[in-house]
């Protein structure tokens, strides 16, 4: 898979074939995954915007990371706003 360099990255555990999983990987795979639903959610607000969810053919330099970084922020000003009330 894509790793990049500085960056650790977490898989669960299989369950081995014929046997179970120990108490200690159950609570790993646990923990991995509640972050795991935090990050997917968040990556899905941002597609609520249809500039990040449908297919992009404009081709400028760094204009795809900044489409990106203001749909985040619009994300996160709307949980800002929804939140406070």
């Amino acid at each position: 898979g894509y790793e990049p360099d500085n960056v650790k990255t977490y898989q669960p555990k299989k369950k081995p074939r014929g046997k179970k999983l120990t108490p200690e990987d159950k609570r790993k795979n646990k923990l991995i995954s509640s972050i795991r639903v935090r990050i997917e959610h968040a990556i899905g607000g941002a597609k609520v915007f249809h500039i990040v969810r449908d297919v992009y053919r404009n081709h400028k330099k760094g204009f795809e990371d900044m489409v990106m970084e203001i749909a985040c922020g619009l994300h996160n000003l709307r949980l800002d706003y929804s939140f406070s009330s």
